[in-house]
């Protein structure tokens, strides 16, 4: 395969994985705050 047809192949790939990887750690702050707002709430 020509390194010209290759490169935006990757570049598509890549965008995909960081598009999913944004995703993740968004989800994963909710989590933590939701958390934290569960133990703050039975602090109190």
């Amino acid at each position: 395969m020509k390194l010209s047809r290759l490169v935006p192949i990757a570049a598509v790939a890549c965008a995909l994985a960081l598009s999913a990887c944004a995703n993740t750690v968004r989800g994963a702050g909710k989590d933590v705050k939701s958390t934290v707002n569960a133990v703050e709430d039975t602090v109190r």
